[in-house]
């Protein structure tokens, strides 16, 4: 079973992560969980947070000659924004932040001890830890990518593209999209917010490529695939709502036209032609690609601060504002990939046990085996 912990302030020393449950044996390249944190912080629209740090992952534990010991990993990342006791008390509390009700919670007199855990900064420990659990998949031959699907009214058009059309894609995109003529269009309104003092939000998708059939459960609702999915990208702050496959467009349409034919050959065994299921079908990985859509909110921080309270003196406000991004769903899709890397890898663990990466790697492909018919 994996499981892990963060811990670490926006503007602490450091970024704090424990990862539990990571079998023996496997290699790890910190100089790839580098270049995940460095992908974190690209994407149009980000903020000048993004110029400041540098994040850079060291590994305090858990490894022996660059392998895993099957000890908890510990991993930290420094900030070199590190003022937390600097910073000035927040007392206009921000719309559609964890301000007014992180206050109310837990005593605060002001708004700077919530958002200093609250902020989106905690996910870069995420992307590092979903980094080691990318190490794990990929000695499974399991593959995952995110693409920007919209921002703001702006839908990029890749649907009928596959998953390698899309990697290559992405390689030449300046915000993660793999339509290059429908990115224009995005880093247009992200201009318009900017001059506007505004921000945007928008839609990500996330695609694992490898995904075994059989992961997941339908016999308790904790142990169903879509559910601990779905659970894990709302996590991410300000992800508001998931969608797997093509769940919201089924609902305009009869049962014949949404659900995926199944057909088989002996060259190929059994496939479908449509994947509108996402990959999953009564909680359990179906073979097929596992599709995951993220629906993230505008970010909370404006430039113009919305009409609030200060809650000292219960007086209208303009509430505070903080330096932040315009846009960040393309950032938000790969912390998206991270998350989902962890629910399928402790998926898998649970599937094939094991706690060494060559015992995991027999069982697992003994049960592919089993399943060619």
């Amino acid at each position: 079973m994996l499981r892990f912990l963060t811990a670490g302030e926006s503007h602490g020393k450091a970024l704090i992560g424990i990862l539990e449950g990571m079998p023996s044996g496997l290699k790890i390249d910190v100089s790839l969980i580098d270049r995940e944190l460095k992908r974190r912080q690209g994407g149009y629209g980000r903020g000048e947070r993004m110029k400041i740090e540098e994040d850079h992952a060291k590994i305090l534990s858990g490894l022996r000659h660059d392998l895993t010991i099957g000890s908890p990993i510990s991993v930290t990342i420094d900030n070199k924004d590190f003022s937390i006791d600097k910073l000035p008390d927040l007392k206009n509390v921000r719309p559609g932040h964890a301000d007014l009700s992180g206050v109310l919670k837990y005593g605060f007199k002001d708004a700077r001890s919530v958002l200093e855990r609250a902020s989106a900064r905690e996910t870069a420990m995420r992307v590092a830890i979903g980094a080691l659990c990318k190490t794990f998949l990929a000695e499974l031959k399991i593959q995952i990518l995110s693409h920007v699907v919209m921002i703001g009214g702006v839908e990029s058009h890749t649907s009928s593209l596959r998953f390698d059309e899309i990697l290559k894609n992405l390689a030449k995109s300046k915000l993660n999209c793999a339509d290059h003529a429908s990115e224009k269009l995005m880093i247009e309104e992200i201009d318009n917010a900017k001059e506007k003092k505004d921000t945007l939000g928008g839609i990500f998708e996330v695609i694992s490529e490898g995904v075994p059939a059989g992961l997941g459960s339908y016999v308790q609702y904790d142990r169903r695939l879509d559910a601990r999915l779905a659970s894990a990208i709302v996590s991410i702050p300000a992800v508001k709502a998931v969608e797997i496959g093509n769940a919201i467009g089924s609902t305009k349409k009869m049962g014949s036209k949404i659900h995926d034919e199944i057909f088989y050959s002996k060259g190929r065994g059994i496939y479908r032609k449509t994947n509108n299921a996402g990959g999953i079908e009564g909680g359990v990985s179906n073979g097929e690609d596992i599709i995951v859509r993220g629906y993230m909110k505008p970010i909370s921080t404006l430039m113009k601060g919305l009409n609030t309270l200060d809650i000292t003196t219960m007086e209208p406000a303009k509430a505070a504002t903080e330096r932040s991004d315009i846009c960040a769903v393309p950032a938000a899709g790969i912390i998206s990939e991270a998350m989902v890397a962890f629910v399928i890898g402790n998926a898998l663990l649970e599937k094939f046990g094991g706690d060494s990466i060559s015992e995991i790697k027999r069982n697992y492909e003994a049960y592919v085996e089993a399943l060619k018919i």
